[in-house]
C-alpha cells in the first residue's frame, strides 16, 4: 500500500502535488467536482510529474478537501503520495475552480494500465437505444486502452493512437461536460467519429456481409464453422478458434507450430467458465477484475470438456472473460468458449500491425478482423494462479504493466537502476524513486524480433 504524506493546510492559498497513476483515470475531473462541492477556487493540471493543484479557500475547508482526494479517488488512480505547501498569492485570481491545459516537463509520474471494460460502458454497448449500441470501442476514464495507445505523457489525446479521431459533437460535449464520466477521457470515440472493425479475407478483400450482419457478428458465424480468426485486440492480435472443436485447435496448433503448450480460453461470463472448471471466491474476483487477467484453474472431472487438443496432458485450464467491447460483443454470439492465443508463430513477438498481420499469419489464419487504431505498445495477456491462498502472477502484461510497485521505506534513496532478466520469458525492472517498474512479459531473447521488442520497450520506459 503507497505511504501517503499529507500535511495539514494552513494557508489559505495552497500548492497541492499529487504523485501516482493520477493520469487517464479521471482524475482532474474528480479534483474539479470535489473542489466546487467544497466551495473553493482554483485550477488542476497534468504536468509531466502527475497532478498539480492550485486551491484557495479556509484552512477546514482545504483540509476536508484533501482527505476526500483520498477517499474519493477515481477506481484507475493509484495515489503514491500527495504534497502540500502555502502558495505566496494568498488570494485567487478567478472566481471558480478550471482545468487547465497540461503542461511538459520532466516526467516523473507513471502510466495507468489498460482496464477491462466498466459496468457504465457495457451496458451501453448492450443497450439497443443507446447510441454506443455494439460499439466496439466503447470507452471512458473508468476503463478501456490506456498504456497500448500512448506515445508520450503528459497524457492526453493528442499524444495517443487516438491522435487520427476527431471526436464528433455529441462526443465533444461529453468530453467538455464535467459530470459526465467521460470528461477529458481522452480516448472518447463512437460509431460516428472512432475507430472502425473491417474483416477481410486471405486475399485481403473486405467480407460481405449479408443484411442484419456486422463485422462481429460475421465472425462469429466463421468461428463456428470451424475457421480460425485472426483478432486485432488491444495490444495486438490473437487468433481465435472454437474451443470445441478438436479439428480446427489442431490445425491452430499445426499453423502456428505451437505442438504441446496449453492454449489460453475465453469465455462469455464466469457462469460459462463455472462449467468447465471449478472456481474460488479470489479466482472469480480475478477474472472479474479491472486486471482481468488469464486465470489458470482446475478442470471439473465431471464438467463439460473442451477439445482434447487446448492443453494436453493437463489437469487445468485458462480463461480468461471478455476485457473490451470487442470481446462482450462477439462472445455475446457464441454459445461456448473460445481459443484465443497470441497472434504470432511461435516464439515470435505477438503481431499488432494490420499490415504485419496479413504478412506474418498469412499460413495461419483464415480470416482478419482487425481495426484502424494502431497499438502502440504490445501487450500480451496476463496469467495469474491463485496458489496458497494468494494470487500469483505467472506472466505480468496488459491489465498490470506499467503499474509500479513501492518498494520498502529506504529504497527512495537508492540511484536509478535498470534491471535486466534471463534470456528466456524476459522482462526488465527500473528502480526509480522508491518504486520498482516492471515492464511487461516480452518472451524469449534468441529471436531477433523479440530482441528488437525487448530494447525498444526499455528506451520507451526510460
Amino acid at each position: 500500500m503507497a505511504c501517503l504524506s499529507v500535511e495539514k493546510a494552513t494557508a489559505y492559498g495552497t500548492e497541492i502535488r499529487v504523485r501516482g497513476l493520477v493520469q487517464g483515470v479521471g482524475f482532474r475531473p474528480t479534483v474539479s467536482r470535489l473542489a466546487k462541492e467544497c466551495g473553493l477556487v482554483g485550477d488542476v493540471l497534468n504536468d509531466g510529474a502527475g497532478v498539480l493543484i492550485r486551491v484557495w479557500g479556509d484552512a477546514l475547508t482545504l483540509e476536508t478537501f484533501t482527505h476526500r482526494l483520498r477517499s474519493e479517488a477515481p477506481p484507475l488512480s493509484k495515489i503514491d503520495s500527495i504534497e502540500i505547501q502555502p502558495l505566496e498569492d494568498l488570494a485567487p485570481n478567478q472566481d471558480e475552480f478550471l482545468i487547465i491545459k497540461s503542461v511538459a516537463g520532466r516526467v516523473q509520474t507513471g502510466v495507468i494500465a489498460d482496464a477491462a471494460t466498466c459496468h457504465e460502458c457495457l451496458a451501453e454497448i448492450l443497450d439497443p437505444e443507446n447510441r454506443r449500441y455494439r460499439y466496439p470501442f466503447t470507452n471512458c476514464t473508468h476503463c478501456g486502452p490506456r498504456l497500448s495507445i500512448i506515445k508520450a505523457i503528459p497524457y492526453d489525446r493528442a499524444k495517443t493512437s487516438m491522435s487520427p479521431f476527431k471526436m464528433c459533437d455529441q462526443c465533444q460535449r461529453e468530453y467538455n461536460e464535467q459530470q459526465d464520466r467521460r470528461y477529458h477521457a481522452q480516448p472518447n470515440a463512437c460509431a460516428q467519429c472512432g475507430p472502425r472493425l473491417s474483416l477481410v479475407d486471405k486475399k485481403q478483400d473486405r467480407v460481405e456481409l449479408k443484411d442484419g450482419q456486422d463485422a462481429l457478428s460475421h465472425t462469429a458465424r466463421l468461428i463456428q464453422a470451424g475457421k480460425i480468426v485472426a483478432i486485432k485486440g488491444i495490444g495486438g492480435f490473437h487468433l481465435a478458434c472454437d474451443a470445441s472443436n478438436e479439428t480446427a485447435v489442431a490445425q491452430l496448433r499445426q499453423r502456428k507450430k505451437r505442438y504441446k503448450k496449453p492454449f489460453a480460453l475465453m469465455a462469455g461470463d464466469i457462469n460459462q467458465v463455472g462449467t468447465y472448471a471449478r472456481v474460488s471466491d479470489d479466482e472469480y474476483a480475478l477474472l472479474n477484475g479491472r486486471h482481468a487477467p488469464i486465470v489458470i484453474l482446475e478442470k471439473l472431472k465431471s464438467g463439460k470438456s473442451v477439445a482434447a487438443s487446448i492443453a494436453p496432458g493437463q489437469t487445468s485450464l485458462g480463461f480468461m472473460l471478455p476485457y473490451t467491447p470487442l470481446h462482450h460483443i462477439l462472445m455475446r454470439e457464441l454459445d461456448g468458449p473460445i481459443v484465443l492465443t497470441s497472434g504470432n508463430i511461435s516464439d515470435e513477438p505477438q503481431v499488432v500491425g494490420n499490415r504485419e498481420a496479413n504478412q506474418r499469419l498469412s499460413d495461419v489464419a483464415d480470416f482478419w478482423l482487425m481495426h484502424d487504431r494502431d497499438i502502440v505498445n504490445r501487450l500480451d495477456d496476463s496469467v495469474v494462479r491463485v496458489m496458497a491462498g494468494r494470487p500469483r502472477v505467472l506472466r505480468r502484461a496488459r491489465g498490470y504493466t506499467p503499474e509500479s510497485m513501492a518498494l520498502p521505506k529506504g529504497f527512495e534513496r537508492a540511484p536509478n537502476i535498470l534491471a535486466m532478466g534471463a534470456e528466456l520469458k524476459s522482462t526488465f525492472c527500473l528502480i526509480k524513486d522508491g518504486q520498482a517498474i516492471l515492464s511487461q512479459h516480452i518472451g524469449d531473447l534468441e529471436e531477433a524480433a523479440t530482441h528488437h521488442d525487448y530494447r525498444n520497450n526499455i528506451s520507451l520506459y526510460r
